[in-house]
């Protein structure tokens, strides 16, 4: 592989929905590695861990995607889901059934490519999935993170406590993945959310840049533009929760944006990290320092959660529920 100059690791990060830092990264490394794979450069199959992963894969899960098999997520690494996908491929078309995507397998795919086409099964049955679990907050499983940093430990853990307080009030299970002092890494608190068969997970951040200006919130959720594919739910969500903060307080809206984060593309459930704003601002510190805008903080994240399982008739305008409504509403139940 050539050498890549600062500007060029800056532009493949942000095409690729990472940290944009023009530095190689191990997150930046791997998602090279992955970019150099098309499909048909080699053999795919289920491995023990490390997983395969690559565009490749990606390529592969988009294509049985598009002709109803069910993948699960399009994330580029070949899982449990996706072997099980390509034998049910294999079996529809006659060919040798082993779930692992050969020669053979790839003719198949290219032939059957051209004449089948689909809609976006995964965006559907992830919509379809989130809709059945009905508008009660009541069996609901949300995993809360709050971020560990020298100077944002404090401040979300407390948010964290506060929203959890008013879920655990509504009936719904909370976990959160760490207490005042101790930490798990991401991939932890990824396995953590999987085990736990969580239906959302909330990560709290804040900012802390040499640029003093630079302020408000902001709001992630998984996409790629270079697989063409996101999590419906998720950017939903992430809508909710950026709409709602920006209706409740002054913070500036720095909008929501699609990433590769592995938080976001391998936590099973529709996961959203939100920076809560620049502590290198002191308009944002001096916001984020007091209780009772941690509070407005944590009502709008109650409220975007509701939401998310209302039906179109039942939402509301943005800014305009409160707990209290939810609570009249009996929505617990």
């Amino acid at each position: 592989m050539k050498e890549l100059s600062p500007d060029e690791i800056r532009s493949f990060q942000q095409e690729r929905g990472l940290h944009v830092t023009g530095e190689l990264n191990d997150s930046t490394m791997r998602a090279l590695d992955e970019a150099r794979w098309k499909l048909g450069d080699r053999s795919l199959n289920l491995q023990p861990s490390p997983m395969m992963r690559g565009d490749d894969v990606a390529a592969l899960q988009a294509r049985l995607t598009e002709m109803g098999f069910n993948t699960g997520r399009v994330d580029g690494i070949f899982g449990l889901r996706t072997e099980s996908a390509v034998k049910e491929f294999q079996q529809s078309v006659g060919i040798k059934v082993d779930g692992k995507c050969g020669p053979a397998t790839i003719i198949a795919l290219i032939r059957l490519t051209k004449i089948v086409s689909g809609g976006a099964p995964t965006q559907m049955r992830e919509t379809a999935a989130q809709r059945n679990r009905g508008p009660a907050l009541a069996n609901k499983v949300i995993v809360i993170d709050p971020a560990f940093g020298d100077e944002e430990a404090e401040i979300v853990y407390d948010i964290a406590q506060r929203l959890e307080g008013r879920l655990l009030a509504l009936g719904a299970s909370v976990f959160l993945t760490r207490g005042p002092r101790n930490v798990l890494s991401e991939n932890q608190i990824i396995s953590f959310a999987n085990k736990n068969a969580a239906d959302l997970l909330i990560s709290l951040h804040t900012e802390h840049l040499t640029n003093s200006g630079a302020h408000g919130v902001s709001t992630y959720f998984y996409g790629s533009d270079a697989h063409g594919i996101h999590s419906i739910v998720g950017e939903r969500f992430a809508s909710l929760v950026q709409r709602e903060i920006c209706a409740r307080t002054d913070l500036l809206n720095c909008r929501t944006h699609a990433k590769t984060w592995d938080l976001l593309r391998l936590t099973q459930a529709p996961a959203v990290r939100v920076d809560l704003g620049y502590l290198s601002n002191d308009g944002d510190s001096a916001r984020l320092a007091r209780p009772d805008f941690r509070d407005t903080l944590a009502e709008a994240f109650i409220i975007a959660i509701q939401r998310l399982y209302l039906s179109a008739e039942d939402d509301a305008k943005t800014g305009t529920l409160r707990l209290s409504d939810l609570r009249s509403a009996g929505i617990r139940r």
